[in-house]
């Protein structure tokens, strides 16, 4: 298998089979002058894709993070609105135990609700 794999590079790969005959020491800076000018070759696209990811990516990311700290504030919202109704049509039947834990449920997950929307706010203005 790896006598196969090494006919295939050498047929596909001369740089590879010119390699092999040379020595180790004019192998090694052979490649450190390749790797060099690879490199230098890329520092400008490396630079100007780091400006231009500092300077999208917010711009991207604001208007998501207030997204989704809508999407958060309307679904806690929305849980608060259902547990409330649920224990106001079914007022009498429940346990005093039990009716008290839901209300304290309905308001923290009312006032999650009602801080996410202001957080949105406060992100989408800034």
């Amino acid at each position: 298998m790896a006598r196969g794999a090494g006919r295939l590079v050498g047929r596909w790969l001369p740089v590879a089979k010119s390699a092999v005959n040379t020595t180790k020491s004019e192998a090694s800076r052979h490649s450190t002058k390749a790797a060099s000018d690879l490199g230098a070759q890329w520092i400008p696209a490396a630079r100007t894709s780091g400006r231009f990811v500092k300077h999208v990516v917010p711009a991207a990311v604001k208007p998501l993070h207030a997204l989704w700290h809508q999407v958060l504030g309307f679904i806690f919202l929305t849980i608060a609105a259902l547990g409330a109704f649920k224990v106001w049509r079914n007022e009498g039947q429940i346990a005093p135990a039990i009716f008290a834990l839901a209300i304290v449920l309905i308001v923290v997950a009312a006032a999650y609700g009602i801080s996410s929307l202001r957080k949105s706010n406060r992100i989408s203005r800034s």
